[in-house]
């Protein structure tokens, strides 16, 4: 290698990244650049990043009221034209956040697909789950 050839992306073999962080605000940063980075690595355009970075924000903000154990774990699931994020809480009471709220609607605003669900884990308990698909823009003026 001359230094002269282009760089190449390496696609992982499994491209889910998961990271558990404290549920608390100032911790949101962290899932935001995390987001921000892989979107940039997918291609997106400066301004898909940032609204792939305040949709990550929405979300886990929408989810850090109804954290019961101090813990926010966020999915990252990398595909050729989108990053979807598994944004979860364990919550004793888990409820859908109201979709008409000013969260909601920036978030659905954001993001290409958003759903709400309340799942079960092996460990027991309950989990809630926001799910987010941000999709490339295909329009190279935007």
């Amino acid at each position: 290698m001359t230094g002269h050839e282009p760089a190449t992306v390496t696609r992982l073999s499994r491209p889910d990244i998961d990271i558990t962080v404290p549920a608390d605000g100032a911790y949101l940063s962290v899932l935001r650049t995390a987001a921000a980075g892989l979107a940039a690595r997918l291609d997106f355009t400066l301004d898909d990043i940032e609204d792939l970075r305040v949709a990550v924000d929405e979300a886990c903000s929408i989810l850090l009221a109804q954290a019961s154990d101090g813990r926010l774990r966020c999915t990252f699931t990398v595909s050729d034209a989108s990053l979807t994020v598994a944004a979860r809480v364990p919550s004793h009471d888990p409820r859908p956040p109201t979709q008409d709220g000013f969260a909601w609607t920036v978030l659905t605003a954001l993001a290409t697909k958003v759903e709400v669900k309340v799942v079960s884990p092996s460990t027991g308990g309950h989990d809630l789950v926001i799910c987010l698909t941000h999709a490339r823009s295909t329009d190279p003026a935007s």
